[in-house]
């Protein structure tokens, strides 16, 4: 178990590293988003955000793709990691040991962000989202539960696993490194 919980919180730290850098994006997004409220575009602006699909796919391509294009193009890298992975001496391979191809880097990443993404989805549907929510229908109750059920299986595939590879690693072909050790 002790081995697990390494894992566990090398994975976490380095996660949380690299989170800087997502807060720092979500700030210049945050930034430019009042910028342009108070500009000649928010009328414009806000059509993006009228429609629940519309608000979704349009925070998908601004936000989270953006994201999953950071951990995709530097864990199939030369340096086989993100930022926060070189930090804590962590690495992505394929089942060989051997550099990623991005098609295998974009899939690991994609299944590691599903929760996030479910969450955006279940939450641009809640009615008035997100200046005044008016109720939640047990369809996004739903959908945010199994957010939560799809991360708690992420934490415990890593726990359980005899090589701490979480359920996307397994999907992906994937292991995490640590000079000898395998952590996925």
């Amino acid at each position: 178990m002790g081995c697990a919980l390494t894992a566990l919180r090398l994975r976490t730290q380095a996660f949380l590293l690299d989170y800087i850098f997502i807060s720092l994006y979500i700030c210049i997004l945050i930034g430019v988003s009042i910028l342009i409220g108070v500009s000649p575009l928010k009328t414009a602006f806000l059509r993006l955000f009228a429609d629940p699909n519309l608000s979704e796919f349009t925070a998908f391509l601004v936000l989270v793709l953006p994201i999953i294009l950071y951990f995709a193009l530097f864990e199939c890298s030369q340096q086989r990691a993100t930022w926060g992975k070189r930090k804590m001496g962590l690495y992505v391979t394929d089942t060989q040991g051997t550099q990623l191809s991005l098609t295998r880097s974009l899939i690991r990443s994609l299944l590691k962000f599903l929760p996030w993404e479910v969450t955006h989805a279940c939450l641009w549907r809640i009615p008035g989202w997100p200046l005044a929510p008016i109720s939640v229908p047990p369809f996004i109750v739903g959908g945010l539960v199994l957010v939560w059920v799809i991360v708690g299986l992420y934490v415990l595939s890593l726990c359980i696993s005899p090589t701490h590879r979480t359920i996307y690693d397994m999907l992906s072909g994937t292991y995490i490194r640590k000079r000898d050790k395998i952590y996925a």
